[in-house]
């Protein structure tokens, strides 16, 4: 069974920005969010995270273009992590899920702390679909206090 996804208050779809090398995986999550009602621009390497990211925060907006980042950790040029520290303490910055096969304790803790939820590969579908939407219901209820509408920003 599809979801409708977590939409902004003008009705579009939230947008999440997903980054993963793995052309495979990208296709396959990309779809799944898709499918699940979400509109998903997919990069393949940290830096084109960081500059799809970077375009979306130079506009000195209050928000984002983006409502949510998912993020592989280890990738060519840039890693998740490294984006996600880049990031630490932009006001703006939208939350982020970090995935990785390669995930220690440490590496959780680390990127909790940087304020990023973590989930290890190989990924459940409907787990990432109900982490999603359950960080994009709580973001969007954070902005609007305890009774959110359900919609993004």
């Amino acid at each position: 069974m599809e979801s409708t996804g977590v939409r902004r208050k003008d009705a579009s779809p939230c947008r999440i920005l997903l980054a993963e090398d793995d052309r495979a995986l990208r296709s396959l999550l990309t779809g799944v969010l898709i499918r699940s009602g979400y509109e998903v621009v997919a990069v393949a390497d940290g830096t084109q995270l960081l500059e799809a990211l970077g375009a979306s925060l130079a506009h000195e907006r209050q928000t984002a273009d983006f409502d949510l980042v998912i993020s592989d950790v280890r990738m060519p040029g840039w890693s998740g992590l490294q984006v996600l520290a880049d990031l630490y303490g932009v006001v703006a910055r939208p939350p982020m899920v970090l995935i990785t096969a390669f995930g220690d304790d440490a590496f959780h803790q680390h990127a909790r702390q940087l304020g990023a939820l973590t989930m290890d590969k190989p990924l459940d579908v409907d787990d990432l679909r109900r982490v999603v939407g359950d960080l994009l219901l709580r973001q969007r209820g954070a902005a609007r206090g305890s009774h959110g509408d359900g919609s993004c920003a």
